[in-house]
């Protein structure tokens, strides 16, 4: 290992003329003409001493593994000049330091990106100008396709994401103009956030603040706007490092870029998804320590992934992931449950197990009502299990990957709400392993235009619920009928967050949904509104009715893993 010196800082030009500047650190603390080495690149808004060390090992660490390292304010952040806009620069400055980075003292012209987040976002947009100084990226945990993984849900908002990531932006800005009363006015706001305003969706905060957020909600579906902003990867053909957590928001994200890249690159992609939320990936997510096999092996991965990629080794899957030679299995999912990793040779395509979902219509009441049951009793009587959401005192939010804090928590308190409809099965007799996406079949009627649909699937061990994958989907009803209690209720398909999980024999599994998951998600009022003419006194009270029994009511959909199928690491 090499000792590094300490950091330098460098600034570059961008091509209007615009200084960007980077804190650079060197291999070694002497010369380092005598030998060149390859260049680790990250551009972030948050301030480049930061350098994402909340997940990542210090630049240094990566320095004395033999790469030249550069950590970059984005235009706007930091002591950069220009004007920050989200996302809106980044195509064109990521070439230009790309190329700038290239030709550092020392470089070996070879350039690799790694970060999370918006720096995983900056490296996409920096691969879609295809500088070739670029040879690979690792992103890690970001949205893809900005509005369907990161900014709304199926449709829904991700309020409490999206308003606290706003209001940290804002008071970055209002920290580097020195205005010390709105900076403080933000922090408050974003540590306490201000849902209660005349429209929620619109804090008044943010009323003469320029922020993304006013876009966001401005444009409720997928147009033009959002089509700008994401990156358009078709010609692209790189290397790629994708990592992800099981409890981040932007899973859905990195998932898509693994399917889509993996199945027309050239090129090695491996997947590695760890139990974590988006901060920080550790072995305790919320309320559950997932054993030492947990913790973060993902620095020590990339200096795998980095050494074969910009040093000019023979690649070899064994050396990624650290199997027996002649393994050759790239995807590596942490199975929560037996909290061990499991390697695989592409996503998995297991069988779809369905439970059906029946009751006695007390789901609400009793959690001995509702139940999952792997036969649907076609001589069973249909029920209707009701659902009345009642805005004043909507469903909460607590855990997953939508809220704050991310990860798993006791729900029992939650699923006992009147307003949650249980269904659980009985204790397993064998082992059920699972990992895909778990999807949810609901016949549903439905007294408003518009609803909200929250589903949430939990592990029931020694009386106690702790959740381990949920979906959310806003609902905006074409057809106006009248809501009636009648067994021709339309089915509608809710896919949950990617997962991977095993239950033991003696537990349970119970799936849970709600019209609410607040504030994660703004409460829909009924009415078709979208959140951003959405005032708070026009929310309505609203009732869902859901089909079960018979072989035509609701159910749930597991993808089930075959066991001879995976491997251990």
């Amino acid at each position: 290992m090499l000792f590094p010196q300490t950091r330098q800082t460098h600034s570059m030009r961008t091509r209007d003329g615009v200084r960007l500047d980077a804190d650079v650190y060197y291999p070694t603390a002497g010369p380092v003409d005598a030998e060149s080495f390859p260049v680790l690149l990250m551009r972030q808004p948050y301030g480049r001493v930061i350098a994402s060390t909340v997940v990542y090992a210090h630049p240094r660490w990566y320095a004395a593994h033999g790469y030249i390292v550069v950590i970059q304010d984005v235009r706007g952040r930091g002591t950069s000049e220009g004007t920050f806009h989200l996302f809106a620069h980044e195509v064109e400055d990521g070439e230009d330091t790309v190329e700038w980075a290239a030709q550092l003292p020392g470089s070996n012209g070879r350039v690799g990106m790694y970060g999370f987040s918006y720096q995983g976002m900056t490296q996409l947009q920096a691969a879609q100008a295809q500088p070739k100084p670029l040879k690979t990226i690792a992103p890690a945990m970001t949205g893809y396709y900005l509005y369907e993984d990161w900014a709304y849900e199926n449709g829904a908002l991700c309020l409490q994401l999206g308003l606290t990531w706003a209001l940290q932006l804002a008071a970055e800005t209002a920290r580097l103009e020195t205005a010390t009363a709105t900076h403080q006015e933000l922090v408050a706001a974003a540590h306490h956030l201000p849902l209660s305003d005349p429209v929620p969706a619109r804090p008044d905060i943010l009323a003469d603040i320029d922020s993304f957020f006013h876009d966001w909600v401005a444009h409720p579906h997928p147009d033009s706007y959002w089509q700008q902003l994401t990156p358009q990867l078709d010609p692209v053909d790189l290397p790629m490092l994708h990592i992800g957590g099981w409890f981040d928001p932007y899973l859905r994200g990195d998932l898509r870029l693994y399917q889509e890249m993996s199945a027309r690159s050239s090129h090695p992609h491996p997947l590695w998804i760890g139990p974590w939320g988006h901060i920080p990936w550790g072995r305790k997510v919320g309320a559950v320590d997932f054993g030492p096999a947990a913790i973060s092996p993902i620095d020590s991965l990339q200096i795998r992934w980095f050494d074969r990629v910009l040093k000019g080794k023979t690649w070899q899957v064994e050396d990624l992931i650290g199997g027996e030679p002649g393994i050759d299995l790239p995807v590596c999912l942490f199975e929560m449950g037996r909290n061990q990793w499991r390697q695989l040779a592409d996503w998995p395509e297991p069988l779809m197990k369905t439970y059906f979902l029946q009751s006695d219509g007390l789901a609400n009441i009793r959690e001995d009502s509702g139940a999952l049951v792997e036969t649907a009793n076609m001589l069973s009587a249909l029920n209707q299990d009701m659902i009345v959401h009642d805005p004043w005192n909507p469903a909460p939010a607590l855990g997953g990957h939508s809220a704050i804090p991310a990860g798993v928590f006791e729900r029992t308190a939650v699923d006992s709400r009147g307003d949650v409809l249980t269904y659980t099965t009985a204790p397993l007799t064998a082992e059920l392993r699972v990992a895909g996406v778990v999807e949810v079949d609901c016949a549903i009627a439905a007294s408003t235009p518009s609803y909200d649909l929250c589903a949430v699937l939990s592990r029931v061990r020694n009386g106690k619920v702790y959740n381990l994958t949920q979906g959310y989907r806003r609902f905006d009803r074409i057809d106006q009928r009248e809501f009636a209690e009648t067994t021709e209720q339309p089915t509608f398909s809710l896919k949950l967050h990617p997962t991977c999980f095993s239950l033991d024999p003696g537990e349970a599994l119970r799936l849970s949904l709600s019209a609410a998951c607040f504030p994660a998600y703004p409460v829909n009022p009924g009415t078709g509104a979208q959140p951003g003419a959405t005032r708070l006194i026009d929310a309505q009270i609203i009732t869902l009715s859901i089909t079960t029994g018979g072989a035509n009511g609701s159910r749930l959909r597991l993808p089930v893993m075959n066991s001879s199928r995976i491997a251990q690491r």
